[in-house]
């Protein structure tokens, strides 16, 4: 499983979170809809990794996904890219 964002996503992260190089913000699985499996959607927040399923590191920020948090993605890999026409981070499961 790779995790892919974009510079335009990681830098609406960066205005939207307010935060500078060298962050950390993490990808957890939460009950919701909009996600990959139904019921359940992806959050996010400030964390510092414990046990890494999977990262990238972009515009200085360190975004990531924990192990416990990996059947959720069920083999797949996850892009985030900045949608044209809501200016938001869209999910790419492929």
């Amino acid at each position: 499983m790779s995790l892919s964002i974009t510079h335009e996503a990681a830098d609406w992260y960066k205005k939207e979170f307010d935060i500078d190089d060298q962050s950390y913000l993490r990808f957890f699985v939460r009950y919701g809809f909009g996600g990959q499996i139904p019921g359940f959607s992806l959050g996010v927040g400030y964390d510092v990794p414990d046990n890494m399923f999977a990262s990238s590191n972009v515009n200085g920020i360190m975004f990531f996904i924990e192990n416990k948090d990996a059947w959720y993605f069920d083999g797949k890999d996850l892009t985030i890219q900045l949608d044209d026409t809501t200016r938001e981070p869209k999910f790419i499961y492929s």
